[in-house]
């Protein structure tokens, strides 16, 4: 069927449909991973990224398609986690800006939203590297416009996108030689063709697990509590609720003896519209779920049955609903007795209006950088990259004049700069790739003075320290000529897998010695919650018979993953 034009419909399931792919695929995008490490989150990243993104689309009543994708962007912005979610939120903040306005798409605003996407993604990165998902996007959006010179039918055009989607995906690996190396494709670019991918199977009405997006009774209940806290509030009189009653019908399409009408979503959505708001109706092939505050809970019931049978009905009054909270709000603030005055806090340093934010894992880590000055610690970093709106979320509720904030991690570079554009106070990024380097740069902090000249003056000392890593392999590969087997212990230096051993405590060891050099002086050791004190100090006494003359400190770091962390200075 020819296809010419993507109402709010169209759009809506596309995004659904794609945030449910990515959802199911996150686990293979991960394991696309190059280094073999049990922190390879590409796929989750993209999946929650692309979740947050359809959850603000679903929550976005215009029906201009236009207004759909900013609430889209929006989303995957705030949602954005990794580089490849940063990269994702880009693609569809160019996307968006494209068809601003708009209330539908026909195929050449498609492919130039594409080619608009592609554009804005790479002006987001500093140093564009092809063989990743920019080549993926700008090859596929290169496809699109080229099919919409020819043909109006969109069907076509997202054919073609994705065919060219899928050859430039296959090709990254002769663009990124660690790809080819490791014989992986790039596992960014994977996530958006999986994207793409949805988008065209939801178009074209192709029989595929991601077509016609129905979420379970968590993602529903999820879906519903989000349209209640848009109309209810908790301080809200229950007299200004205009619909007081929350039906929910489920409909199984074409059973029952009511049936009169062929189910055509439009009508059924249109009809149950007229009777109140917050409305989700959501459908496959045979159910139709839906939630609707209404004054006139039959009403919605007896039109559910000429479409088919009722399988489930539930109805709630909201305003009594309100009152019990409202009543039992008031009964704990009668009960509620006085709290004694605190003690009076200790003096702190004066930050001078700045607040640190460092990310990390692990409460031993969390109280080196408190004890360097750090006011406020992200959970998160190795296994779980936080999102922008984490972080936004963490500036402005600093209470903070200006602040600075230590990434720990490259892959969480981009969402954190995005969160500094949206900040409500100065925020500076300091590069920090590890947490031994976030330390380091703390030494170098100087409450008084601004945030770039802290910026520059901590970012100098970066290159002062040499960071190691341990962990286990999660799979067999070769890299730089290294043959790495599934659950062997690695050493990173620097990012970069340098030893490889069966057992722990000799690939640790053999890690230390290639950091050391004739200049080191400090080795710092913080073991996680895979390993001990007692195992920190056997490495220790072995560093120590290296070189007798260098200083080492052990702290308790409880991370995980990572038995070890190590730094040379």
């Amino acid at each position: 069927m020819k296809i010419t034009t993507i109402t709010n419909l169209e759009f809506g399931k596309m995004v659904q449909a794609a945030s449910q792919k990515l959802n199911q695929r996150a686990e293979f995008i991960n394991s696309l991973n190059v280094f073999p490490v049990p922190d390879g989150d590409t796929g989750t990243n993209m999946s929650l990224s692309m979740a947050s993104g359809a959850k603000y689309e679903r929550e976005e009543t215009s029906t201009a398609v236009g207004d759909l994708a900013s609430a889209l962007a929006k989303g995957l912005l705030m949602g954005a986690r990794g580089n490849s979610g940063v990269i994702l939120s880009q693609i569809f903040r160019g996307f968006s800006k494209n068809v601003a306005g708009k209330d539908t798409l026909d195929a050449n605003d498609l492919a130039e939203a594409f080619a608009a996407g592609a554009q804005t993604a790479y002006k987001a990165v500093m140093k564009p590297t092809e063989g990743t998902i920019l080549t993926v996007i700008r090859e596929a959006a290169g496809a699109g416009k080229k099919a919409a010179k020819t043909t109006d039918d969109i069907g076509v055009v997202m054919d073609k996108v994705v065919t060219a989607a899928e050859a430039a995906l296959k090709s990254t690996p002769d663009l990124l030689p660690v790809l080819k190396q490791v014989g992986v494709v790039d596992s960014g670019g994977q996530g958006l063709t999986f994207v793409l991918e949805a988008f065209n199977d939801s178009l074209n009405g192709r029989v595929d697990e991601t077509q016609d997006y129905v979420p379970d009774d968590a993602e529903m209940d999820s879906m519903i509590d989000a349209a209640h806290h848009q109309s209810v509030q908790g301080k809200l009189d229950p007299n200004d609720i205009k619909y007081g009653y929350c039906t929910e019908i489920m409909v199984r399409i074409g059973d029952g003896k009511l049936v009169d009408h062929q189910f055509d979503y439009q009508t059924f959505y249109d009809y149950l519209a007229k009777l109140g708001d917050s409305l989700l109706v959501i459908n496959d092939d045979e159910i139709v779920k839906v939630h609707v505050h209404t004054e006139h809970p039959g009403d919605v019931m007896t039109w559910g049955q000429r479409f088919g049978a009722l399988i489930k009905v539930k109805v709630d009054n909201m305003r009594l609903q309100q009152e019990t909270i409202m009543e039992h709000d008031q009964e704990e603030t009668a009960q509620a007795t006085p709290v004694a005055p605190a003690e009076p806090a200790q003096p702190k340093i004066d930050m001078h209006g700045y607040a640190v934010i460092s990310v990390s894992s692990g409460d031993g880590i969390a109280t080196l950088f408190k004890g360097l000055g750090v006011t406020n610690i992200i959970a998160g970093g190795q296994t779980m990259n936080p999102s922008t709106a984490d972080i936004v979320d963490a500036v402005n509720a600093s209470g903070a004049e200006k602040a600075l904030v230590l990434p720990n991690n490259k892959n969480i570079f981009l969402a954190a700069e995005q969160a500094a554009e949206v900040a409500d106070i100065p925020v500076e990024i300091v590069h920090t790739k590890t947490i031994s380097q976030g330390l380091t740069a703390m030494l170098a902090f100087n409450p008084e003075a601004d945030p770039a000249a802290n910026q520059a003056e901590m970012e100098d000392t970066l290159d002062t320290v040499i960071s190691g890593q341990v962990t286990h392999a999660v799979r067999d590969t070769t890299i730089d000529g290294l043959e790495i087997k599934k659950d062997d212990y690695m050493g990173l230096v620097d990012g970069k897998i340098v030893i490889t051993d069966p057992d722990r405590a000799t690939a640790t060891l053999d890690m230390v010695k290639a950091m050391l050099d004739e200049d080191s002086e400090l080795v710092t050791i913080i073991y996680g919650a895979d390993a001990t004190k007692a195992d920190a100090d056997a490495l220790a006494a072995k560093v120590q018979d290296l070189d007798s003359e260098l200083e080492i400190e052990i702290h308790e770091g409880d991370q995980p993953v990572y038995p070890f962390l190590i730094s040379v200075e």
